[in-house]
């Protein structure tokens, strides 16, 4: 697999773009800002969208990827996948006729372009040689995770999240886990912060990683604007013996 980082910062200014990863090139993680950077034909080749949780800088890019890739005349419908919840908020708040198009009754309700797939904690989606497997975590709104597996090994996605008793237990189930991406929001100075807002620090974060059984490439991904180089400071002081690095724009890994 090839995962191309799109964007990966918890704010936007200065060239930061938001989450959003390609994984090959039909498949994407989040549909944040930073799906905006893709050449067209490669716009034109997603199929599929899973969704972490319905937070802006998650979802802000998904309507002008629908508007972008709908044809009346599709062969094959964005299928986008993530909770219930999730999916009820796009619905209300973003596909609704207001604040942009309802494309799931576009060009009709009974053979849409954009369609709507529940995915639960728990809930295994196979796309081709991949299998998609979501992990509920803990955020301020119903949120997931995400494990990718193909024959090669595995890469996992936290999603935004504070401490939590769920992902760790899928994270030590895979075996060949290669790669972990993983949220960081806030510095220590802002503990407090990152607690309230569902989010890791570089404290609650390193301590949850002595749990990881494994000995994975650890991403950073999320961190506020203006904050990386602290935070990555402070996460690889405080774990010096664990394979961590700062995620950027424009980063392809590959499992």
């Amino acid at each position: 697999m090839r995962i191309q980082i799109l964007g990966c910062s918890g704010g936007i200014g200065a060239g930061s773009r938001t989450s959003a990863m390609l994984v090959d090139n039909d498949v994407l993680i989040d549909a944040g800002t930073g799906i905006g950077d893709l050449e067209l034909e490669d716009i034109d080749s997603i199929r599929h969208v899973f969704l972490t949780h319905a937070h802006l800088d998650h979802v802000a890019g998904l309507p002008m990827l629908a508007d972008r890739v709908f044809d009346e005349n599709f062969k094959e419908p964005l299928n986008v996948y993530a909770r219930e919840e999730t999916l009820r908020a796009l619905q209300d708040h973003l596909f609704n006729g207001v604040i942009w198009p309802d494309f799931s009754k576009l060009p009709s309700a009974h053979n849409p372009m954009l369609r709507y797939r529940v995915c639960s904690p728990g809930d295994t989606v196979t796309i081709g040689h991949r299998d998609f497997y979501a992990v509920d975590v803990m955020h301020t709104v119903p949120t997931l995770g995400y494990t990718v597996q193909n024959s090669g090994g595995a890469f996992a996605v936290s999603g935004d999240t504070k401490s939590n008793e769920t992902l760790w237990p899928v994270l030590n189930a895979c075996d060949d886990l290669r790669v972990l991406v993983i949220e960081v929001s806030f510095p220590d100075e802002m503990a407090q912060l990152a607690a309230d807002s569902g989010h890791y620090c570089p404290s609650t974060l390193t301590k949850d990683l002595e749990r990881l059984h494994h000995s994975p490439e650890i991403w950073l991904t999320g961190m506020k604007p203006g904050e990386e180089e602290t935070i990555l400071e402070q996460v690889t002081k405080a774990a010096p013996q664990k394979n961590i690095k700062m995620l950027s724009r424009g980063t392809v890994l590959t499992v």
